[in-house]
């Protein structure tokens, strides 16, 4: 991992060191999402997965009320309030950050107001009033590349140079948030793995990731369970744990500061071998 010496992650509440890779647990109150659309729809499960997966190891965790699945249409504001304020209101009370995957402005305004520390917006706040919504807060955000919409984004994803065209994204994205006042040290940037790409663009940006952590962002890698170690390892959706660890682990040591799984404990486990190996203590 090329890591960032004695450098802090704002994240609302909290300045989050990233001399080490961070978890950030995913949490779907949704009723469609493509792993585990359904299991959490009820708030009190929600709540009850939030709570483990701080104690199994995760860093942030991040609140979604949409599905973004491809394919997926998109959801009201109320239909997404009324699923996530609840959890946020319940487990911001826990000493991690709240992060609340929304594209929606007036969503990120009550999220904020809630009590969340992180927005994590699959449009990189290009929707009109984003921007404006999250400027004067304290609050980390998400920087994701997408190419189209959920609806049809995987219809067919094409691109001339696609390391090239989404590093470039990105950079412009990061440039129009400090225009904006927000300062670099609350911003992250996500490639936007399965987002508009084929298989063969995913291993692409997973193998590029060196190229975009060198700018000085840290990277969030969101390859958990994704359909692309499905159509490598033929594997359905619930059996791609393996998959899904040593995608992690690629992440990390190609300049990931960040990784987004849903499963948390068995990632925090291999992140811990990886260190233990990697941190060679020659007296011993």
């Amino acid at each position: 991992m090329i890591s960032i010496p004695d450098r802090r992650l704002c994240v609302g509440r909290f300045a989050l060191a990233l001399d080490r890779p961070l978890i950030m647990g995913v949490l779907n109150v949704t009723s469609d999402s493509f792993s585990d659309g359904g299991r959490f729809l009820d708030a009190a499960q929600a709540i009850e997965h939030g709570r483990r997966m701080v104690e199994e190891g995760a860093d942030i965790l991040d609140i979604g009320g949409e599905s973004t699945r491809p394919g997926a249409a998109e959801s009201s504001v109320q239909e997404e309030a009324d699923r996530v304020l609840p959890v946020i209101e319940a487990l911001r009370t826990m000493d991690v950050p709240i992060s609340v995957d929304t594209r929606k402005p007036q969503l990120m305004y009550q999220a904020l107001a809630a009590g969340a520390d992180m927005i994590n917006d699959i449009e990189a706040l290009r929707a009109p009033g984003a921007m404006s919504a999250v400027a004067a807060s304290r609050c980390a955000l998400c920087l994701m590349h997408m190419q189209g919409d959920p609806k049809t984004m995987q219809q067919a994803p094409q691109y001339q140079d696609v390391l090239a065209e989404v590093r470039s994204f990105l950079r412009e994205r990061v440039s129009a948030c400090e225009t904006a006042g927000i300062a670099r040290d609350r911003l992250v940037v996500d490639p936007g793995f399965g987002f508009g790409k084929t298989l063969q663009h995913n291993l692409v940006l997973l193998r590029g990731l060196p190229q975009l952590s060198a700018d000085g962002i840290p990277v969030v890698a969101g390859l958990s369970r994704k359909s692309m170690l499905g159509r490598i390892t033929g594997r359905g959706v619930d059996e791609r744990l393996a998959g899904s660890i040593a995608a992690a682990m690629l992440a990390v040591d190609r300049g990931a500061s960040i990784v987004r799984v849903h499963d948390v404990a068995a990632t925090r486990d291999a992140l811990l071998v990886r260190e233990a190996v990697l941190n060679r203590d020659d007296r011993a």
